[in-house]
């Protein structure tokens, strides 16, 4: 393995790779603008911000590689050079994971009823996270070799592990949440498992790419391959938060259903004597009663302080 196979072919993959997940990411959000209409202005706020960060940190990495292969070809020396698009990046990917994370810890805040010793944990992941990639990015800055980078080791090698240990304690919370809310009914529990399991999903992606980078970081310090990992954990988690948001109405919709009882199998009581009641009555116990029953469904959506009711359709039900 050459020196440019460790070094520039990493950064050319991970540029390659961030830019098919960014086009994920469009299209995920062009489809969200087009089905959730109605979503409060914060949430489409957020999702234009993180738009906005992935798009620009997307262009950072594009030109980065384009000046080490294409400007400065032929010219090794500038291969060793700290590109200023290289640590600029590292802003925009530290506010994307900002953005998103805290979109999930807000989740948690909700769904845990404000529980501010689930909040907590959270929040001080999130703000270390953000707070160690941007003291990262301003000391790069100061900085000129690829070489150089040795001396602010520790806080990329921290910006990976707050990454990874928040991703898992959302995630983890999440789970712990929705196993607790579970009704002892078939249909309910199966759409929590479903809840579950996109949770885990959503926060296993970001947590292991923020550890692989960890690891390569650490395992193989004189490539490239640590920054490959690192460019994609920015497009994670816009997938991530774009994948939630336009779940939700498949998953109110597989949660709808018509409740129907039957009480054919039921014995009437040992005291109960149909002869005693006129023939109309008798009439109709025997063909059965019809019972309406209606339900009704409730769905909270996010970032809306008040439920939304939802009449469902009233049918008879022969019991």
């Amino acid at each position: 393995m050459t020196v440019l196979d460790a070094t520039m072919g990493p950064l050319l993959i991970g540029v390659i790779l961030a830019a098919v997940m960014y086009g994920v990411s469009c299209s995920q959000m062009y489809y969200y603008y087009t089905r959730y209409p109605r979503d409060p202005w914060h949430i489409k706020l957020l999702v234009t911000a993180v738009w906005t960060t992935d798009s620009i940190h997307q262009a950072l990495i594009s030109h980065s590689v384009y000046w080490y292969l294409i400007t400065e070809y032929g010219n090794p020396t500038a291969l060793t050079l700290l590109s200023k698009t290289i640590i600029v990046e590292v802003f925009f990917n530290a506010f994307t994971g900002l953005f998103v994370q805290s979109f999930f810890a807000a989740r948690v805040w909700k769904l845990s009823g404000k529980k501010l010793y689930l909040v907590i944990p959270v929040g001080i992941l999130v703000a270390g996270e953000f707070s160690v990639a941007m003291a990262y990015s301003i000391k790069a800055l100061y900085l000129n070799t690829f070489v150089d980078l040795v001396q602010i080791k520790g806080l990329s090698i921290s910006i990976n592990a707050f990454a990874a240990a928040g991703d898992v304690t959302i995630a983890a919370i999440l789970c712990t949440i929705l196993h607790r809310s579970r009704t002892g009914f078939s249909k309910s529990n199966t759409l929590i498992n479903r809840l579950m399991v996109f949770a885990v999903n959503t926060g296993l992606l970001t947590s292991v790419c923020a550890c692989l980078s960890l690891i390569t970081i650490v395992a193989l310090p004189n490539t490239f391959v640590y920054i490959c990992f690192f460019f994609l954990v920015g497009r994670l988690y816009s997938n991530s938060l774009m994948a939630t948001l336009n779940a939700r109405k498949s998953l109110r919709e597989n949660s709808s259903n018509e409740l129907s009882v039957s009480l054919r199998d039921i014995q009437p009581a040992a005291s109960t004597n149909l002869s005693n009641l006129p023939y109309s009555m008798q009439r109709r116990g025997a063909e059965g009663i019809a019972i309406r029953i209606d339900t009704t469904k409730e769905s909270k959506h996010d970032g809306e302080e008040h439920s939304q009711y939802e009449s469902s359709d009233k049918r008879p039900v022969e019991v």
